[in-house]
């Protein structure tokens, strides 16, 4: 029997790799004859570039940029195998995880850094782009991006606004005249499951800006001061973003790809799925197992374990999801192939010692599954 693994990270415990290795443990130790092929997956959030790299036999390249907060962090980007292609996540040089909980205040968080690690990839010579925009401390649009490769944004004075998303609503003017010329040479896919807009209760502030540090009144004023940078892009470029599909991603930064690069969009499982060759490795295939931090109702909008699941069962494999938690109306993942959601809690436990033992929860739990999975005749 083969059995494929393709989970996402567990965010704050395992990486998607290192649950792919323990899930191939248990598998292991209920079938030790069986075929495992590993698959780590991600949705174009935090652990993208590590996947494709990994899928495709590729490379890492470090650079130094700013950080969210003006810090200095070490960033990656990767190349894959193809030697052409550049993937570039906004968590790496702008990413919430590089900040302390008490640090994290999306007034004055940057994607500076961002657009740093894209102008380093340009000047090495890539013109192929897949961005990841999952995982930013940020909720700026994109302003930092943008300053760091060559637009001018300037106040009512003439001068040029400071860094954060409190600073948006003192745009007056967007000057391109130093606007990377290489940007326009390129291609840039953007890879993301976030399909909220840009503004509005259901935009980047309110949905996305708590979670950064937002308090009550910094969501409605961020949120202001997005619309405001929305206008005065509508004016400068005569793209209309404030409710387009995905613009919010990221503090809306996905707003500003769509304003002013080359890009197409889709879903991040969708281009991790493509690029990994993943109806290929389904071939032969029995069973299907992946999984994630927390499977609830949100996980059928486009979150990994949904379009693991659905390629899968285009191929008529079951699929299993493993989870840390399980969140109501799981049941709506059931008609697309999934014939079963886990959690791997096997007694009470706190969030720290879940998060300690999550590879030895994942490795138990795969084994008790797959022993039951397999125990009918024609399967062992």
């Amino acid at each position: 029997m083969k059995v494929v693994i393709a989970p996402d990270s567990f965010k704050g415990s395992v990486t998607a790799m290192e649950a792919a290795y323990a899930i191939e443990k248990g598998v292991k130790a209920a079938l030790p004859s069986a075929e495992t092929v590993i698959v780590p997956m991600a949705d174009g959030g935090e652990g993208t570039v590590e996947t494709l790299v990994s899928a495709t036999s590729g490379h890492q390249v470090s650079k130094v940029v700013t950080g969210p907060l003006g810090r200095k962090v070490e960033a990656i980007y990767g190349v894959l195998g193809d030697g052409v292609t550049c993937v570039v996540e906004v968590a790496s040089a702008s990413g919430i995880n590089l900040l302390t909980k008490d640090e994290l205040n999306p007034m004055q968080t940057t994607t500076f850094g961002t657009g740093e690690l894209i102008k380093h990839a340009l000047d090495d010579g890539y013109r192929k782009f897949i961005l990841a925009l999952g995982g930013s401390a940020t909720n700026d649009g994109g302003a930092g991006m943008l300053q760091a490769l060559g637009v001018s944004l300037k106040d009512k004075e003439g001068n040029e606004v400071g860094f954060g998303g409190g600073e948006l609503g003192n745009i007056r003017n967007i000057d391109m005249t130093h606007f990377d010329q290489r940007v326009e040479e390129s291609t840039f896919l953007i890879a993301s499951d976030v399909e909220n807009p840009l503004i509005g209760k259901n935009g980047a502030s309110y949905v996305f800006g708590p979670q950064k540090g937002a308090t009550p009144e910094m969501v409605e004023e961020l949120d202001s001061n997005l619309q405001h940078f929305a206008n005065v892009i509508e004016e400068t470029t005569g793209i209309h973003i404030h409710d387009a599909a995905g613009a919010g991603a990221a503090g809306g930064i996905g707003g500003a790809f769509q304003a002013f690069f080359p890009a197409v969009r889709k879903r991040g499982v969708e281009v991790v799925l493509e690029y990994s060759g993943f109806n290929e490795i389904l071939d032969g295939a029995d069973l299907v197992i992946t999984g994630e931090g927390q499977v609830d109702s949100q996980t059928a909008f486009g979150k990994t374990p949904m379009g693991v699941a659905e390629a899968a069962r285009k191929n008529n494999i079951p699929t299993i999801i493993l989870a840390g938690s399980v969140g109501d109306n799981i049941q709506n993942l059931y008609p697309y192939g999934v014939i079963g959601v886990y959690s791997i809690i096997n007694r009470p436990m706190t969030l720290e010692t879940a998060i300690k033992e999550a590879s030895k929860l994942l490795e138990q739990k795969t084994e008790q599954i797959c022993r039951t999975f397999f125990a009918r005749g024609n399967k062992v």
